[in-house]
């Protein structure tokens, strides 16, 4: 998602419900599962570097990766609080340019959804292979059809914190694009009013099986496709989905 303007400052924010504790240490697991319990990991699409961060002290060297200037400067704020030893580079996820090889990497949180063009989520994967060395492991998210169409479809949902007030709208075509309103409303104490921002941006649902296609085009093989924080397999109404993948060969 390139741009997020004002958004990036109120992301963490309005994230808050998500146990990234829990969500590093579940990809953490399935890395070194696979093989992967060290070396350089990239973090694609990293935001504001909540994850780059939590999986920079597991012991990985990562290399946080945004399109948004506004979402690293977020993240860089938290790279000198925490003293973490994290690269992060302003890029667009299919312009993805590395000064080396990967041994493995994430995205997280939906991002891939928020690329709505399929040629261009195939580039993503493509540049991935690129930089990935031979048995090196891709684990990314996605949201599914099925909540897409059911859950964010056309609803409105409202977000109510301390100072801060969200209004979320969804609409939802027949296509799966998934165009998303944000109102924001901070209040000034000193003033006594609250001051609004807006944000739009759009999410695409994908097949999973169309993806799937996709990323054995680029010697990915597809170890698993899981029920989120688990291993289970995906369900009727699973609403996030995780896929495994692992390299072969080089590109």
């Amino acid at each position: 998602m390139a741009g997020y303007g004002d958004f990036a400052y109120y992301y963490d924010l309005l994230t808050e419900n998500v146990d990234y504790e829990s969500r590093c240490n579940y990809i953490s697991d399935l890395l070194a599962e696979n093989g992967i319990g060290k070396g350089i990991l990239l973090d694609l699409a990293c935001g504001t570097g909540t994850v780059s961060l939590l999986l920079s002290q597991k012991g990985y060297e990562v290399i946080g990766v945004d399109a948004s200037e506004e979402m690293l400067s977020q993240a860089q704020e938290k790279k000198f609080d925490s003293d973490a030893d994290v690269i992060f580079l302003c890029q667009k996820m299919e312009e993805l340019d590395l000064f080396g090889t990967i041994n493995g990497a994430v995205c997280t949180l939906d991002s891939i959804n928020h690329v709505t063009d399929k040629k261009t989520v195939r580039e993503i994967f493509r540049r991935v292979s690129l930089f990935m060395e031979d048995k090196g492991i891709f684990i990314f998210d996605v949201n599914t059809p099925y909540k897409h169409r059911e859950i964010l479809g056309n609803n409105t949902f409202v977000y109510d914190m301390d100072d801060v007030y969200c209004v979320w709208q969804n609409s939802t075509d027949k296509n799966l694009l998934t165009t998303i309103n944000l109102d924001i409303f901070e209040k000034d104490e000193q003033e006594d009013v609250y001051y609004k921002y807006t944000e739009q941006f759009q999410e695409k649902g994908y097949e999973l099986s169309e993806i799937q296609e996709w990323v054995q085009e680029y010697k990915f093989e597809v170890i698993g496709i899981y029920e989120e924080m688990t291993t289970d397999d995906v369900r009727a109404d699973t609403q996030r989905a995780v896929f495994v993948l692992k390299k072969h060969g080089t590109q």
